[in-house]
């Protein structure tokens, strides 16, 4: 592969929010693909309080920081699993949540990440889409979200939302190309022996769940 030019200027902070039950591969996905760009992107994992952060599937990712000590980050991402059916319940996380969405230029979900978002009320009236086989349960976290069923993913001004799980790394990618250029992405994509789909309209698992 070709060398990347170096960047200008200082490295954007991508802060991952992590909670109790999450989806691996919601945060390891896209993070392996922004994690080939660490001279461009410096990655912080940001939960409840800093440490250990058990997933759905077992094994822990360690958040770096407190909500409460985060910085200021250029973009910010929320994923989903299991976990989420819980976190919407959590006046605390929610406030902490909401608080660095607000402040952030760029704000990415994965899953039923975009349910967490619904909850805050910050995407009324923004087209967002969501985890196929969770859909009823992610769209009644917001009713006046513009729910999009049939998308791999979709980009509503700072927003960008992903469907379930293994399109986050699709939507991740996108997200390069937007910041990036479209090359950059494709360098990123082949660094990971990834095959990516760059059509955010090709989603066949929204017929396969009846949407």
């Amino acid at each position: 592969l070709p060398p990347v030019p170096a960047p200008p200027g200082p490295r954007k902070k991508l802060g991952m929010v992590l909670f109790e039950e999450f989806e691996l591969l919601d945060v390891f996905g896209p993070l392996e693909m922004f994690g080939m760009l660490k001279d461009r992107i410096e990655i912080i994992m940001v939960a409840d309080k800093a440490g250990p952060v058990k997933s759905g599937a077992g094994p822990a990712a360690m958040a770096d920081i407190s909500f409460t000590d985060a910085p200021k980050l250029d973009i910010v991402m929320i994923p989903g699993g299991i976990g989420t059916r819980r976190m919407v319940k959590s006046p605390a996380f929610m406030d902490a949540v909401k608080a660095l969405v607000q402040d952030a230029p760029q704000v990415a979900t994965i899953c039923t990440g975009s349910a967490v978002l619904a909850k805050t009320g910050l995407i009324d009236g923004v087209k967002t889409t969501s985890n196929k086989m969770a859909w009823k349960w992610a769209t009644a976290q917001g009713a006046k979200v513009q729910w999009i069923p049939h998308a791999r993913w979709v980009e509503d001004g700072k927003y960008i939302s992903s469907s379930g799980i293994s399109a986050g790394t699709d939507m991740a990618l996108d997200l390069i190309a937007k910041m990036y250029g479209r090359q950059m992405a494709r360098w990123v994509a082949q660094r990971a022996e990834y095959r990516w789909n760059e059509d955010a309209g090709d989603d066949p698992f929204a017929a396969m769940n009846g949407l």
